[in-house]
């Protein structure tokens, strides 16, 4: 079968396209997926760097969100057959909980061998390209913002780093709870996209201090008053933007956060999180029920996932590149029997 494939950690373009990688066959409980459509999340492009701490098989074929039509199922397996539409979530759930695409080979490739655990159906209604962009972006989204954050209607949402995937899933969830969305983007062309995705306001923090639009917009936060400031910061950024994150909240609001692309140890001062009775909270990845709340709101016409690009599977390499360089508004798919759009 045709894969993208490293056979040890390397650097940017250096992924090799094999046309001859052995097939996989199922074991007793596993299904052969012929991969429809796999979206690039930043734990690809860290797969691909190395990881201190995990250690990677290799030959490893990356891709953790991928979806498409079971076309082989092993002897054992009762309860899924051919022709069936599945979403693959990456966690193993039943072993040691590693992941598709990182200890084992994921969705980029023709064909998957997929533990039958790590299935879920799709509907007719929800393409691969959408539910490829569920899992680790929209899964960990939807986690953060609803079963941990409880947004709700009316409240201000503060959301950095709104342009990439995790972020536009957010903001599109914000918005269907009836959230007041400030989106900060790197440029005017990203803040016009999260605009049309509803966004109420955006801020362009290479030209403007977000803190400081806060303040003018709802006046500077007080720790003995609680009507100035957003109720709700989305950071995570992490680095130097934490502390100012804390800023702009009014007193009892939260910060949500389920990342640190920017720094995972920045500097602190616990003074904002006691004098302003803060919340801190924190989401780690997702729940299967999560998923399939997703693949419901997109089959009843509630959501959309955002797909910037779709690639075939040739130029996998410039889709990392995309992601890399952060010049993807949500989602990059590759299509592996596909020509892309």
């Amino acid at each position: 079968m045709k894969a993208a494939v490293i056979h040890e950690h390397v650097g940017p373009g250096s992924i090799g396209i094999e046309t001859d990688f052995l097939d996989p066959a199922p074991e007793a409980d596993d299904v052969i997926i012929k991969v429809g459509a796999t979206s690039l999340n930043y734990h690809d492009i860290f797969t691909r760097r190395g990881m201190p701490g995990i250690k990677v098989p290799m030959p490893c074929i990356m891709g953790l969100d991928f979806a498409g039509e079971i076309v082989e199922v092993g002897r054992n397996v009762t309860d899924w057959k051919v022709g069936q539409r599945v979403l693959c979530d990456p966690v193993d759930r039943v072993g040691g909980g590693g992941l598709m695409g990182e200890m084992w080979h994921g969705g980029l490739a023709e064909y998957c061998k997929v533990p039958t655990h790590h299935l879920v159906l799709l509907p007719d209604s929800v393409s691969y390209e959408q539910a490829s962009c569920l899992p680790v972006a929209y899964g960990t989204a939807y986690r953060m913002m609803y079963t941990i954050g409880n947004v709700q209607e009316g409240n201000r949402v503060l959301i950095l780093g709104a342009s990439g995937g995790v972020g536009t899933c957010a903001v599109r969830l914000a918005k269907a709870r009836g959230c007041e969305v400030i989106a900060c983007a790197s440029s005017e062309e990203k803040l016009q996209r999260l605009a049309d995705i509803g966004a109420d306001h955006g801020i362009n923090y290479v030209e403007e201090e977000f803190h400081k639009w806060v303040y003018n917009q709802y006046g500077k936060p007080h720790r003995r008053r609680w009507e100035k400031g957003v109720h709700v910061v989305v950071n995570f950024t992490g680095g130097d933007t934490w502390v100012t994150g804390l800023k702009c909240l009014q007193r009892g609001g939260k910060v949500l956060t389920c990342g640190a692309t920017a720094g995972f140890d920045p500097v602190e001062d616990l003074r904002y999180i006691w004098s302003y009775e803060l919340q801190v909270l924190g989401a780690n990845g997702w729940m299967r029920n999560e998923l399939e709340a997703l693949i419901n709101m997109i089959d009843t016409g509630e959501f959309d996932p955002i797909i910037d690009k779709v690639l075939p599977l040739e130029e996998v390499n410039e889709a990392f590149r995309l992601l890399e360089d952060r010049e993807v508004f949500g989602k990059v798919v590759v299509k592996p029997w596909g020509n892309g759009t």
